[in-house]
Order: structure tokens, then C-alpha cells, then sequence
């Protein structure tokens, strides 16, 4: 196998091998077929009709919603962004977020209500707690066994993405910037007791164990998505989805203490202010074109809600079209996915090369093609080499993709179940592919063949 390293090398090696206009040309050819890659060989359709692979791949579902775990708690629906580590026998240890909203329904706050109030971020005043939060799955990777389950974080909103840390924890981030107040909803009255917007982190365990709900304010509050952290500085590359959202950084006080507090950085093109990297009206940013960047302080909240944004717009940042999933590679690069990017807004990669004192920033994937990708979301590395990305968007069929070093894409799933795809990631013995599918509730695991890549 490719190891993500060599990715990492290949990949700056293809970009560097080709300018940026041949690059832009081969992305704006209508057909794409110069973009395509025959990846692991055409789907084999599936008779269940949950997820269509490649010949010699098979799914399992691991876990689905409302199953009663192991420390008696339901297991929340909507399922989202995950990351994996290591346990301290070789288990394979998966948190998972849940992208749910306080307004879910009555069952939901039940069963929020069974845990610890300490425990419980907003209590809702013991009527409509926040019912988002993370799940751990621990599993048995050689039996392909789920060995436990249970609530790990508790009472905050809308749990999207996030990203593991270098000490072995993960940060889970609310794509939601709500107030404390209550409001009236369809199902009734629902209460907010906490401000919303922050980024928690939960300690990967084996066994049962709820994190302290400490949110970290001083990494700003926005609607964050995904967050990469630099492992020598400690670093934290975050996400923002917005259409006109920023790419920050937290600088933390003490390297590996996040807690501890910090300053929050919006990313700056040099010599660029405000800088409009989304490509709508025109094709301002090629592919391949390195861009060197530099970082304003901005305040980690504001009086206005989503207002860090809006401050750093004013002040020069860069704005990006509904940044997702971020992931840092072994050579030092980061790869985030603006979700919306684009011409035909189906979609950007981009890589950033990250500096204490700036960095460089390409524009990496821009298909502008339907049949390649749309909407690209969550964003991990898969250890023959390639990136993969989960499609966010509507439709029967939506998929995993593949990306190859040189920039090229193929279809890896087709899913049938008309529902967004989450959280792909790796076991860390690299056997095993887990991926949520966010509407119906449901986590599987994937194997088969990764050494068998096409043209590999």
C-alpha cells in the first residue's frame, strides 16, 4: 500500500509537475474525462440497496439509531463526523458526532435527561436539553464485532464535524451560533440555557465515560465545522459553514492544552484583501496556483452573532464557500473542502500549507462536473493514498469519492438511501472504512481489497 505520506509527497509532485493553466484546462473540460480515474473497478449493485462497491468490498451496519447502547442511553440519530484511535489492547476506538438540534422531539430530551445534569452542557432547564452531542463505538476490527457503545459528550447542538487531535482526543464542533433564550417551535417551547458555537473535546476511552461538557470559548464561536490540528506548533485549523465563511487558526497558549486558552487568526491572501476565493462570477483562482497567505487576530466572539466573520471580512480575510471537512497530511499539508465552491458551486479542495508566520495556499480540485463530485463534505485520507470525500447534497444516489494525488476522481459508493454521507474515516490498523449514513441512523464498516487499486 501507498502510505499517507508518499500521498502527500506524489500529490505535491503532480501539482508541482504541471502549471497552474494546464491544470485549470483539464478542470474546465466539460467532460472530465481527463480528471477520471478507474479507481477500484465499476460498483457491483447491491441487493439490499443500502451501499453499491467495488467488486471484493462488502459494508456491515454496526450500529443504528435508537439502539440502547451500554450505558442504557439511546443511540442518537443523525450521525456525523468521526475520527479513530487506538485503545489500549488494539481496539479500534470511533467517536462519533451527532448533528442533532434541540427541537428533535420529546423522546430525544428523555433521554438526555437520564444522564448526570453536571454532565449535560444545556440542561434546557430540565424540560428541553441541547440533545446533539458525541458517541463512542468501540470495535473488534479482526471480528468485525462491535464490543461497546455509549454517550461520550452530552447537551450541545448540532454536532457536525470536528477533527482528532495529536494527543489523542477528539474536538467536536456546533455548526450552530444560538443564545440562550427560549423560543416557541411547532413541537412547543424549547430552552436555551447556554450559548452555543464552540468546540468541545472528548477523551478517547474504552469504557463508559462522559467528558466534562467544558466549552472553548477562546477558539472562537461560528458556525464551525471541522477543525486539523499542525501537530509541532499545536496549532488548530478551522472550518466555517458559511457561504462567505473564514479559515481560522487557534493559536493555543500551551501546545497540547486547548483549555488553557488562546488567540483565534483568520487567514489572509497576501497582497489580496478580502480576497473572494469561491469562483462564482468568474474563474479568479486556477487550479495549482500557489497563493502565499498571512493572519489578522480576530476576536474569538462578538456581540453579533456569526460576527467573527463579518470582522475579519472587513479587515481583509479571505472568504471561502461553506468550508467542511479539513485533514492534516504527514508532509505538513492540510486539505479542507469548500462545499459550494465553484462555477457551478458543486465544489472545491483546497490545500494549505500552514506556517507559524503564514503559509501557502493552492486551489487543488475544482471539477465544475456533476458526474465527478458534488458537494463534497467530510474529507479523510485512506491509507493506499488517496483522499476521500463524502457528497453532502440531495438526490437517489450520493457517494464516496476518491481523489487521487494527481488530482483525479472516481466514484469508490454509490449510496441508495437518499442521505447525505459522514465521517469517513480509517481504523487505525488501516482494515477498515467507517462511514455514517446521517439519515437513517446508521454506521457501517467497510473492507475488502484496498491494496487492489486500479493502475495503482
Amino acid at each position: 500500500m501507498i502510505s499517507r505520506r508518499n500521498f502527500m509527497r506524489q500529490s505535491g509532485l503532480a501539482v508541482a509537475g504541471m502549471s497552474g493553466l494546464q491544470l485549470a484546462t483539464l478542470n474546465s473540460m466539460a467532460s472530465g474525462e481527463l480528471l477520471r480515474d478507474p479507481g477500484f473497478g465499476e460498483l457491483v449493485p447491491d441487493p439490499n440497496n443500502i451501499m453499491s462497491l467495488p467488486k471484493g468490498f462488502s459494508y456491515k451496519v454496526i450500529s443504528t439509531r435508537g439502539q440502547t447502547m451500554d450505558d442504557g442511553i439511546k443511540l442518537p440519530d443523525k450521525p456525523d463526523g468521526m475520527a479513530t484511535f487506538e485503545g489500549p489492547g488494539g481496539e479500534c476506538i470511533l467517536i462519533r458526532n451527532h448533528e442533532m438540534n434541540v427541537d428533535m422531539g420529546s423522546a430525544d430530551h428523555a433521554n438526555i435527561l437520564k444522564l448526570p445534569k453536571e454532565k449535560i452542557y444545556d440542561y434546557g432547564k430540565g424540560e428541553t436539553p441541547s440533545v446533539g452531542g458525541c458517541t463512542t463505538l468501540v470495535y473488534d476490527t479482526k471480528k468485525q464485532e462491535v464490543i461497546r457503545q455509549f454517550m461520550s459528550l452530552a447537551g450541545t447542538d448540532r454536532n457536525c464535524a470536528g477533527g482528532p487531535t495529536p494527543w489523542g482526543t477528539w474536538v467536536t464542533c456546533e455548526e450552530s451560533i444560538t443564545k440562550p433564550r427560549s423560543l416557541k417551535r411547532k413541537r412547543g417551547m424549547v430552552h436555551y440555557e447556554q450559548a452555543h458555537g464552540y468546540a468541545f473535546e472528548v477523551p478517547a476511552t474504552v469504557e463508559p465515560a462522559l467528558a466534562d461538557p467544558v466549552p472553548l470559548k477562546e477558539m472562537g464561536r461560528f458556525r464551525r465545522e471541522a477543525i486539523a490540528v499542525e501537530p509541532e506548533s499545536g496549532m488548530v485549523y478551522q472550518t466555517e459553514d458559511e457561504h462567505e465563511g473564514l479559515i481560522t487558526r487557534f493559536i493555543p497558549k500551551e501546545k497540547g492544552n486547548l483549555a488553557a486558552g488562546g488567540k483565534v487568526e483568520a487567514l489572509v491572501v497576501k497582497g489580496q484583501d478580502g480576497m473572494d476565493t469561491r469562483n462564482w462570477k468568474a474563474q479568479s483562482i486556477n487550479v495549482g496556483e500557489p497563493m502565499k497567505v498571512e493572519w489578522i487576530e480576530v476576536p474569538a466572539d462578538t456581540s453579533e452573532d456569526g460576527g467573527l466573520r463579518f470582522y475579519g471580512r472587513k479587515r481583509g480575510a479571505a472568504i471561502f464557500a461553506r468550508g467542511e471537512g479539513i485533514w492534516y497530511g504527514d508532509d505538513g499539508y492540510m486539505y479542507f473542502a469548500c462545499t459550494n465552491g465553484g462555477k457551478k458551486q458543486l465544489g472545491q479542495i483546497w490545500r494549505l500549507k500552514p506556517d507559524v508566520d503564514g503559509g501557502e495556499l493552492e486551489l487543488f480540485v475544482e471539477p465544475n462536473d456533476s458526474s465527478l463530485v458534488v458537494n463534497a463534505d467530510n474529507v479523510t485520507f485512506a491509507p493506499f493514498g488517496d483522499l476521500i470525500i463524502c457528497e453532502d447534497r440531495k438526490g437517489d444516489v450520493i457517494r464516496l469519492v476518491g481523489v487521487t494525488p494527481e488530482g483525479k476522481i472516481y466514484t469508490f459508493a454509490n449510496n441508495h438511501k437518499g442521505t447525505e454521507l459522514c465521517g469517513a474515516v480509517f481504523s487505525p490498523d488501516e482494515t477498515t472504512m467507517f462511514v455514517n449514513l446521517q439519515h437513517t441512523g446508521m454506521t457501517l464498516a467497510i473492507t475488502g481489497p484496498w491494496d487492489k487499486k486500479l493502475g495503482a
